[in-house]
């Protein structure tokens, strides 16, 4: 017997037309120990409001069955909002045009941000509170990257999905084993110090440092331990492949593809060996896009739909880790993705 459960039906991104080369900033030998090539980069007057926007508009074109006029909510994944105050989620919903009985808010994450937005929306559609929900993911990495700092400026690319998640007829859960992981105490492993209330932009005075490699950065810029990010990702991410795995009462070989976020691609290769991934479907295309943060994921499921047919993808693995420190992992089934019957 069948009834209602949340599931992903429709996907869309937006990545802005400008590339930084990593060859240009870093040489060809460094870039490709980052493994990334290039990264979009938005233009300086596009805030990640306006790319969350144009990435759900490339959804309701692209996709006939969704249409503004039925959105019920919208949830945004953003670091960086447009503005403080109010919430960058009640703009995008009005520029799109969706009726004004719509629920609207946006949710601070990062790398993990993806995952945690679809757990949220389960919540919101299984419960019965929303009949659908537009999840949007935005990011602007390189307002908070110093050019001379080549440890970070590599890494980041900008961007945006889209994501609309409803209500559907199924035989079981289409979006199931949800996995969560919290480290507050490494917060400084990746962060800004300046711009919110505990260090005020107009109270705090702006101070560079250079490190020994000659990198540059200030205290508006963000600040990331290396090291330190990579030894929590290498200690959680295998644990948390094998809580999901457990919940969802699987072995690796039934999955049929694993998307996580994508830091870099040194780290995604390691990670792959560490979990014990390496004869499995495995997401991984960094070269031309970079660590595009919450978009990352999202973004490796539109690259798989266009290798496979996503309705033939049963099971997938999705699991984002970074920021925070935090971490989320869940199965996703995309039976019914794109499916105009529904």
């Amino acid at each position: 017997m069948s009834r209602q459960f949340a599931g992903i039906t429709a996907l869309a991104s937006y990545l802005p037309e400008k590339r930084e080369s990593n060859i240009d900033l870093v040489g060809e030998e460094r870039a490709k120990k980052f493994g990334i090539l290039e990264r979009p980069i938005a233009a300086p007057n596009e805030t990640p409001g306006d790319m969350a926007y144009r990435a759900a508009e490339k959804l309701l074109n692209k996709f006939v069955a969704v249409s503004a006029e039925n959105i019920r909510f919208v949830l945004l994944c953003v670091e960086t909002p447009d503005y403080i105050v109010p919430n960058t989620a009640c703009h995008i919903a009005s520029r799109l045009g969706i009726p004004k009985n719509c629920g609207a808010v946006d949710y601070n994450l990062g790398c993990s941000g993806y995952v945690y937005g679809l757990a949220l929306a389960k919540g919101l559609i299984e419960t019965g509170l929303t009949p659908n929900v537009l999840l949007l993911t935005c990011n602007k990495s390189s307002d908070y990257t110093h050019p001379k700092d080549m440890n970070l400026r590599p890494l980041f690319g900008d961007g945006a999905t889209a994501t609309f998640i409803e209500a559907v007829d199924a035989p079981s859960e289409l979006l199931h084993s949800f996995v969560f992981g919290t480290d507050g105490e490494g917060f400084q492993k990746l962060y800004l110090p300046v711009g919110g209330n505990r260090h005020k932009p107009l109270d705090t005075p702006r101070v560079f440092e250079n490190d020994a490699n000659g990198n540059v950065r200030s205290n508006y810029e963000l600040h990331m331990d290396g090291n330190g990010i990579f030894l929590f990702t290498m200690r959680t991410v295998p644990k948390l492949v094998e809580e999901i795995l457990t919940k969802a009462s699987c072995n690796r070989e039934d999955v049929d593809y694993y998307v996580f976020h994508q830091p870099n691609g040194f780290m995604m290769q390691e990670l792959q060996k560490k979990c014990r991934l390496t004869e499995r479907p495995f997401y991984r295309n960094i070269e031309h896009i970079g660590n595009t943060v919450a978009n990352s994921v999202p973004l490796g499921l539109e690259y798989v739909f266009g290798e496979a047919n996503p309705q033939s993808l049963k099971k997938v693995m999705l699991a984002g880790f970074g920021i925070g420190l935090s971490w989320s992992g869940c199965i996703a089934d995309f039976g019914f993705y794109g499916d105009e019957r529904r």
